[in-house]
């Protein structure tokens, strides 16, 4: 008669449990408010879910009227760019973990651009400023009958700029910029700096032009909000100073 092996039941895992997490979200209804006010939502988290999904559970399950934007849930599109705990950070990929749940976090609108509802600004002003430095090649000559080709070297030199992904998380985290809605602000910078920067290009002076134009690259402060803000790891400071630099030594 065969023996019969017991085999031991393996260890229990650590299993992750959801717990009440109390969000504290600055809400404006245009319709109903004139002045933004807070309102506290709670709902039942993982660790490792994300403010997104705290958001979106609480549209979906508490309060219907929130408003916030989002699209791709996965820190490409930018669009769900808001203040959690008074910093710029995107949604989607802040953690719950990371946050220090034993008291309301807080969730409100970026600052320096007009609320028009709940978590949702007036991205204008923001992208005119943008189109403003030229966000594209302009070639030299003709259309080329073969592709432009660049060094690898040559692509290094402007590659970090080009991770930009338009969130405002970078111009709306700008003492400078809450307090003068005619400065450029940092995104537009680093978009001007992608292409200043790119050995393709020949509208370098075109655009050392836009930018040093009195509320152009020369009222940055060199706070460091921008770098620290970017979700992307944009060296945003660096890469201002670069173009201050080539507007004082007209060089790239």
């Amino acid at each position: 008669m065969a023996a019969v092996i017991e085999e031991a039941a393996p260890p229990e895992a650590d299993i992750p449990v959801a717990t009440d997490v109390t969000f504290r979200v600055r809400r404006f209804l245009p319709e109903h408010d004139s002045e933004p006010h807070w309102q506290d939502y709670t709902v039942a988290l993982f660790p490792t879910d994300r403010v997104l999904t705290a958001l979106e559970k609480i549209k979906g399950e508490l309060d219907g009227t929130l408003s916030f934007r989002r699209s791709c849930g996965h820190g490409i599109c930018g669009s769900d760019a808001m203040r959690i705990n008074g910093r710029n950070r995107l949604a989607c990929k802040t953690l719950v973990k990371d946050l220090d749940t034993d008291k309301p976090i807080t969730i409100e609108a970026i600052k320096g651009l007009d609320v028009e509802k709940d978590l949702i600004v007036d991205m204008e002003p923001f992208f005119a400023a943008y189109r403003q430095v030229l966000p594209f090649l302009i070639p030299e000559g003709h259309e080329p009958s073969r592709e432009r080709l660049q060094s690898a070297e040559d692509r290094a030199r402007f590659d970090d700029t080009t991770k930009c992904i338009l969130c405002a998380a970078c111009t709306t985290s700008c003492p400078v910029y809450w307090t003068d809605d005619q400065y450029f602000g940092p995104a537009a910078i680093v978009a001007a700096h992608r292409f200043i920067f790119d050995s393709r290009d020949s509208g370098f002076e075109q655009r050392l032009e836009v930018l040093n134009d009195k509320e152009g690259v020369w009222r940055c402060r060199t706070t460091f909000n921008c770098t620290d803000a970017c979700p992307r790891g944009i060296e945003v400071t660096k890469a201002i100073q670069e173009v201050k630099r080539a507007l004082i030594f007209r060089r790239v």
